[in-house]
């Protein structure tokens, strides 16, 4: 796109070449697992959906992905992890929800980047043009102020919820941790790369959602 600087053109090349290797290794994993069940399939479709469409969503064809459709579809993908956290539960319930709040907090921050952009005040040419007083187009900065902090701090907690998670989803899979006898880490030296996986598609997606696109 020609607005980009030179150095941010090439973060989106690399955020894309991630998300690609993303969607790539979650439709390998679908493949080779013929015997799994409908709640993962279901897992894969949502991953490999989320990993395609971050993939272009820094690109002229991702503007075709923002919109009260594309919002409401994530939205529902978000409820769907921890919603279906009890569908196979082997162990507490609060584990089972917190074990699939790394793709819910995926898809919100798809969901949130997804939104329309709703418009505030008009800007002063266009108001003095209609007529309005200019007391009228200051007073109405107040709400669109708020809006923004509003913005700005659902931004940010996504962004920090994502880094978190991508931080325990890379560390898990470490060799000094593998050999530790709990459960976590046993689960993390079966699937490493799965790991690995998760956690570079939430530290992409965190800075996606810093990032002009």
């Amino acid at each position: 796109m020609s607005d980009k600087t030179p150095a941010l053109h090439i973060v989106h090349c690399m955020l894309t070449l991630l998300f690609v290797l993303v969607a790539l290794h979650v439709l390998r994993r679908g493949v080779r697992a013929p015997g799994a069940d409908r709640r993962d399939r279901v897992d894969h479709l949502l991953h490999f959906a989320m990993a395609a469409a971050m993939a272009t969503m820094p690109w002229s064809l991702g503007r075709s992905l923002t919109g009260r459709t594309t919002v409401v579809l994530c939205a529902a993908a978000t409820l769907w992890f921890p919603l279906t956290a009890l569908y196979r539960r082997t162990r507490g319930t609060a584990a089972a929800i917190a074990g699939r709040l790394p793709p819910a907090a995926g898809m919100a921050a798809m969901a949130w980047m997804s939104r329309t952009p709703h418009g505030g005040a008009a800007p002063a040419h266009e108001t003095l043009a209609r007529g309005v007083p200019v007391a009228h187009h200051t007073a109405a900065h107040g709400p669109a102020a708020s809006a923004s902090m509003t913005a700005a701090l659902v931004t940010a907690a996504l962004t920090l919820c994502l880094l978190g998670f991508a931080v325990r989803s890379l560390m898990r899979p470490m060799p000094a941790l593998r050999t530790a006898t709990g459960t976590a880490h046993r689960a993390a030296a079966a699937d490493p790369y799965g790991h690995v996986r998760d956690g570079a598609m939430a530290l992409g997606t965190a800075v996606m959602l810093v990032l002009p696109h």
